[in-house]
Formats: C-alpha cells, structure tokens, sequence
C-alpha cells in the first residue's frame, strides 16, 4: 500500500498540474460568476416583467440541468451549431454560467432581506441607478451572502471534476490517468480526495476570515 502512494509521489508534477489547473478554473468561474450573478441580480429583481421573468428563466434552467448534461451540451452540443471550441474553454464556460444562475438567486435573497430604509437613504442622498446599486445595495448584499458565496466555490471546486468527461487536465482527470497507467485506484483516489479537501478548507478559512470582517463592520 505504502509503495502505491511512493508512486503518486513519482507522479507528483502531473499531480500538481491537475491540482493548479482546478485552482485556476475555481478562480476563473468563481470570480466570474460572482461578477455576473451580481449583474443578473437587478434584473431578476426589475419592475420589467419581460426582462425579470427572461432572467428567472434562465436561472430556473441553470438550476434545473443537471451539470454533466450542461457540459456536454456546450461541448458537443455548440460545434453542430458553429461554435466550437476548446475543452478547457468548454469547461470554464460552463462553470461561468452554471454557477452565475446560482450566485445571482443566493444575492437576490440577501437583498430581498435588506432594510428599505437602506435603499430609501441611498436614493434620499441622489444615488440612481448603477451608482445605488454598487455603493449602496451591493457592498451589504456581498457581506451578508459570504457564507453562501463561499458555500458555492466549494460546489464549483467539485463540479470541476465533471470537466474529466471532455479530458479537461484538472485534478480529477490527471489522477484517473495516473490509476488507469498504474493500477493504484486506492492511492490515486484518495489522494485526489485529500487534495479536494485542502482547497476547500483553503475556501472555508477564507470565508470565515471575511465572515468575521463583515460581523465586525456591521457591529
């Protein structure tokens, strides 16, 4: 048993590009979706009812399919329509817009939740707009969803190992290259398992540090 984790150690510059390469697609997708969610917010949240049910709509489909089928969808699906492109820009693509649906509906509650006199004070003093919306609505709307933000790049880390489906070099498919060459399922997996775990305690110390920011300013 010893001698198969000797052999992940061998293996330890293709482990850790697998490794980086999550980490840069969790930066990627979870910075951009975060973004996007907090653009797509307003408008599933405006008096428009064309424009708040279109974005419900797309919520609602982001929320509903299923992760895998979506990759496939934009990998195989795209190309019949002359869109192709890389896997690995597959595979971002579909973590972006996977997960924005989701941010978007976690930053509509909190801001469902936040006190109109807030909102009443900032239109009082003349914001309007995108001005109220990223000086007075969102700088508490993005304190309060720390949690669940974080909650989510925990979710984008383990959905990035679908992306093994269209041989996207993460974590999960360099391990399995790794077992299927050297026959150590057990040491190759838990091994992933471990490396898994190390970022999303990276995540969760992250967010208790800005968690515990946030608690400090609104004291």
């Amino acid at each position: 048993m010893i001698a198969n984790f000797v052999v992940i150690w061998g293996q330890r510059a293709v482990v850790l590009s697998g490794l980086l390469n999550t980490v840069i697609l969790l930066v990627i997708a979870g910075v951009t979706s975060l973004v996007l969610g907090a653009l797509l917010t307003p408008l599933l949240m405006s008096q428009n009812k064309v424009v708040a049910r279109a974005s419900a709509a797309y919520v609602d489909a982001m929320r509903c399919a299923p992760f895998l089928l979506f990759v496939y969808l934009i990998y195989f699906g795209l190309p019949t329509l002359g869109l192709s492109m890389s896997n690995w820009s597959a595979g971002a693509l579909a973590l972006i817009l996977y997960n924005t649906a989701y941010m978007a509906e976690m930053l509509r509650g909190v801001w469902l939740e936040l006190p109109t006199a807030l909102i009443e004070s900032g239109k009082a003093f003349g914001f309007r707009g995108f001005s109220l919306l990223t000086r007075i609505i969102l700088p508490p709307v993005m304190l309060r969803a720390t949690p669940m933000i974080g909650n989510q790049m925990v979710q984008i880390v383990k959905d990035s190992a679908f992306l093994t489906v269209i041989a996207v070099s993460e974590l999960t498919h360099e391990m399995t290259g790794i077992q299927s060459t050297y026959f150590i399922p057990f040491a190759a997996f838990v091994t992933a398992v471990l490396l898994y775990w190390c970022i999303c305690l990276t995540i969760e110390a992250g967010t208790g540090m800005l968690n515990k920011l946030a608690e400090e300013r609104r004291a």
